[in-house]
């Protein structure tokens, strides 16, 4: 860490607080209160998107109570995972496996020693047992009153929390972009998929809506189906410096293109399996993931025995019938057979019907919108990349004190933010 900084006690810093402990009273009580839980605190940021309550004694109350600017650390979970309380619920409370660190001396700002335990806890490994080393790790009141933090200027904890806000803020506009654009994706597709492109009327069927033209299909008129199998993982000799990409269910996200896969094959082990070497769609058909469907594009590959994978016919446009397949998905998923591991057998797979036009010409001016939505989606994703890598080698290097704020010329940090907001 930066060696020119003073270093106190956290307890020295701030008083800490602890929250309220959940019991079958408080769970069952009248007039509840929302609380925070560990997993409510992300690095830097509170997500609300599910608050639990509580009854909490009118007694004991005000002393449970978060103000605005009140740093929440975990003391369980992911240990020293920290963010600021910013005041979004006018009443809001934590629980005990949450530490609230409020201010004891003037001169420091409790956002910095968000970016401090984060760097401390996440890339330079100082306060590595500091959890106590029970079944379940935790960072106790005591210890963490008891970790050595630093307390540089104020004018400098300022422009360090000031420079990686304003980061953590590009961020979120990128993480924003991306769902907006995925609802405008979702949009699109229900849009192209129950209406055309032509201007047709449309006519009801039993799956739904679609235009006059289009017909109802069983996924096998859209090409060939191949199941996937899995080369014995026994043989070294399949996988020892493999080159084959082999798609399993993890390396699918819904919607999306494969770019890379966890495990490679050899040939030998592509011998043994299932070579597909033409654009298919992959669609998983087995286990707590069915449902999902990727497109892949690899020279050659192949999957193992969860995905069963369209090589669609010269009627239908390879990138069209992984759109269609990714709109059908959730349709397809609800055929799988009730077992506590659901299946979608290739033959059942196969029979499954599909609402699809037949103009190839129709399929590529779908394809031609969606993939523009997609590409903005990656161009968005990608950003955020940078900016996230940007912000672990910026928080890097200024806690170890190898470069000084006033040293950077990024246009990111000059932005015409108020400076009480990283306060």
């Amino acid at each position: 860490m930066n060696e020119a900084w003073t270093w106190r006690p956290i307890g020295d810093l701030f008083e800490i607080g602890a929250g309220k402990t959940m019991s079958a009273a408080a769970r069952n009580g009248a007039d509840k209160t929302p609380f925070l839980r560990t997993s409510n605190v992300l690095w830097d940021e509170i997500d609300l998107s599910s608050v639990d309550e509580m009854s909490i004694p009118e007694r004991e109350l005000p002393a449970k109570l978060l103000k605005r600017g009140d740093l929440l650390v975990c003391e369980g979970g992911d240990i020293g995972r920290a963010a600021i309380w910013t005041g979004e619920v006018e009443t809001m409370s934590f629980q005990n496996h949450l530490h609230r660190l409020r201010p004891s001396v003037d001169d420091i700002i409790p956002r910095f020693y968000v970016y401090f335990l984060q760097s401390a806890f996440t890339q330079l490994g100082i306060f590595e047992g500091a959890g106590n080393k029970t079944t379940i790790p935790n960072l106790s009141r005591n210890r963490l009153a008891a970790l050595e933090a630093p307390q540089p200027p104020l004018c400098e904890q300022q422009a360090i929390s000031m420079a990686l806000g304003r980061i953590r803020d590009a961020i979120r506009t990128q993480d924003k972009s991306v769902a907006i654009t995925q609802d405008l994706k979702r949009a699109a597709m229900r849009r192209l998929f129950t209406r055309g492109l032509r201007g047709e009327a449309q006519k009801e069927t039993e799956i739904g809506p679609m235009p006059e033209s289009w017909e109802r299909l069983p996924i096998l008129a859209l090409g060939h189906i191949v199941t996937g199998n899995t080369p014995s993982t026994k043989k070294p000799a399949n996988y020892a410096d493999g080159r084959v990409p082999f798609v399993a269910p993890g390396d699918i996200e819904h919607g999306l293109r494969i770019e890379s896969t966890q495990k490679l094959i050899t040939e030998q082990g592509l011998k043994k399996s299932r070579p597909i070497s033409s654009e298919a769609t992959c669609f998983v058909c087995i286990g707590s993931s069915i449902g999902k469907v990727g497109y892949a594009k690899f020279e050659v590959f192949s999957t193992n025995q969860q995905i069963n994978s369209i090589l669609p016919s010269k009627d239908f446009d390879s990138m069209f019938t992984f759109y269609l397949m990714v709109y059908w998905a959730e349709h397809v998923r609800k055929q799988a057979s009730p077992s506590p591991v659901p299946i979608l057998s290739k033959g059942v797979f196969e029979q499954i019907e599909v609402v699809t036009t037949t103009d190839i010409d129709e399929q590529r001016e779908i394809v031609a919108i969606l993939d523009a939505i997609d590409r903005k989606i990656d161009l968005h994703r990608r950003k955020r990349a940078v900016l996230d890598e940007l912000f672990k080698a910026l928080l890097h290097k200024l806690m170890t004190g190898e470069v000084q704020v006033g040293e950077l010329d990024l246009p990111i940090l000059h932005g015409g933010t108020n400076e009480s907001d990283y306060s």
